[in-house]
């Protein structure tokens, strides 16, 4: 008797959870380079003679690299076998880790970080592909939580360990470090990943991919012009943004070549899990970057300091995964989205209010609210998504996703750093004058909160109807 999908999923997943870890702690390792660097900003400044814009494109050049590799995620899903798409991204991290490890100045170590991104760009996409193709819907929140758990412990342990490795020893420990762990796991993965959905050869759309790639720079270069007062560049970034997409638009309807359905944005299950998940991703890359700097230069804080404040939200953040994906298999999505959201602007509330002087234990309290809030909406938000979209458009779904994510935490790393150093009150200490530009960052932070409750109530009302509508068309074709 033949099997059914759902059975089909069952043996499989058994038989890709390995498969799932390892692909998932390569991720671990892309993403804790990435949080790890975060808090070596001072200290690269000082090694390279470069300030504090020109040095965040360490993280924000890094993130942009990774959306658009995550971007042609559900071609190359299509294109390209598991194993190759693996051995891709941990060659990728191995050269990229050589080459931050051996940077002679700051523009090669950039090149090793755009470099190192194609391995969470190629990654993070795969994992959740995998977890798709092998695990029954029943079962999406858990199995992402337990994949999520691994990943996330990454910035939970990155700025602790970027603090710790720049305070001991040299930053550029972290990647000699992680070298050796690299090689394991590719050793690891490419003998045991196997295919689950057949793979086809077609032509990938370039021109639609060039014209999204050179609207995410633009932007990122006009959002670092407001943030250093250049207008001209702000301006000239912004119109070539608007260009690009018109291009983007024109060739969407013009052409049929591959890269991903826009369709699937008119499904409200999508839309209204996107757009909160991508602002999550705004304001955690954003507060990861900003709270660091803000003890090192308000409270006089070490770097060492500064990523230690990270580390308990950031381990609840972790380590709750698949405690939150079990809520949503088990109670729907209503409570840990609206649970999550209320306790992530709670936190950002307690920030706004006492943004100008906040010790670093209460800096460290606010964000173990905040993070472990948004570690339950983030997850779930994308799990939520996916239960309630087509299958043949979750591929499509899950590069939105991985892309939205990249670029707008890139965007949150630009935002919140120009804010932070936007105020020059005359009279007041360079420490005052960080202290009210970070109100107002998290008073932006606070705005999000409030935009995201609203944005889920509309998802949970407009999939209800969804689900109602279907139901209604079931019984009238009976």
């Amino acid at each position: 008797m033949a099997k059914t999908t759902i059975e089909v999923k069952e043996t499989n997943a058994r038989h890709a959870l390995l498969v799932i870890s390892i692909v998932a702690l390569m991720s671990f390792f892309g993403v804790l380079t990435e949080t790890s660097m975060n808090v070596t900003f001072p200290t690269l400044m000082h090694d390279f003679n470069v300030s504090l814009t020109t040095v965040q494109w360490v993280t924000s050049g890094y993130l942009l690299a990774a959306a658009l590799i995550m971007l042609s995620s559900a071609y190359m899903k299509r294109r390209f076998t598991n194993r190759q798409l693996f051995v891709t991204a941990a060659l990728l991290f191995i050269i990229g880790d050589l080459m931050c490890a051996l940077a002679p100045v700051f523009w090669v170590l950039l090149a090793g970080r755009l470099v190192q991104a194609g391995c969470v760009g190629l990654c993070s996409p795969l994992m959740v592909n995998i977890i798709l193709d092998t695990v029954p819907t029943s079962k999406l929140g858990t199995y992402m939580g337990v994949a999520n758990l691994i990943i996330l412990i990454g910035p939970a342990l990155g700025p602790t360990f970027g603090g710790a490795v720049a305070n001991f020893f040299d930053w550029r420990m972290i990647f000699w470090s992680t070298l050796p762990f690299a090689i394991l796991l590719l050793v690891l993965g490419q003998g045991r990943i196997k295919q689950y959905t057949p793979t086809s050869d077609f032509a990938f759309d370039w021109l639609r991919f060039t014209a999204l790639g050179v609207a995410l720079i633009s932007l990122t270069v006009a959002l670092n012009g407001v943030s250093d007062r250049k207008w001209l560049t702000a301006c000239v970034g912004l119109l070539i943004v608007v260009a690009a997409m018109t291009v983007f638009v024109w060739l969407s309807n013009h052409h049929a070549k591959t890269l991903f359905k826009l369709d699937v944005f008119h499904d409200p299950g999508f839309l209204y899990s996107f757009l909160p998940y991508i602002l999550l991703q705004f304001s955690n890359v954003g507060i990861n970057f900003l709270l660091p700097n803000y003890v090192q230069t308000v409270d006089g804080a070490t770097a060492f300091i500064g990523g230690l404040i990270l580390l308990p939200g950031s381990v609840f953040n972790g380590l709750g995964q698949p405690v939150y994906g079990w809520m949503l298999d088990h109670f729907g999505g209503r409570l840990p989205l609206f649970l999550g959201n209320t306790l992530f602007t709670l936190g950002v509330l307690g920030f706004t209010i006492f943004g100008r002087h906040i010790s670093v234990l209460w800096v460290t309290i606010l964000y173990l609210i905040f993070a472990i809030g948004r570690s339950m909406a983030f997850g779930n938000s994308t799990a939520y998504g996916l239960k309630v979209i087509q299958p043949d458009d979750q591929s499509d779904a899950n590069a939105l996703y991985s892309t939205g994510q990249q670029v707008t935490g890139s965007m949150g790393t630009t935002v919140l750093a120009g804010m932070m150093t936007a105020v020059t009150i005359p009279g007041l200490s360079h420490a005052q004058n960080v202290g009210i530009g970070s109100q107002l960052a998290f008073g932006l932070l606070l705005a999000i909160g409030i935009l995201n409750f609203w944005l889920y109530a509309r998802l949970f009302k407009l999939t209800s109807t969804k689900k109602l509508n279907k139901v209604r068309h079931f019984w009238f074709m009976i």
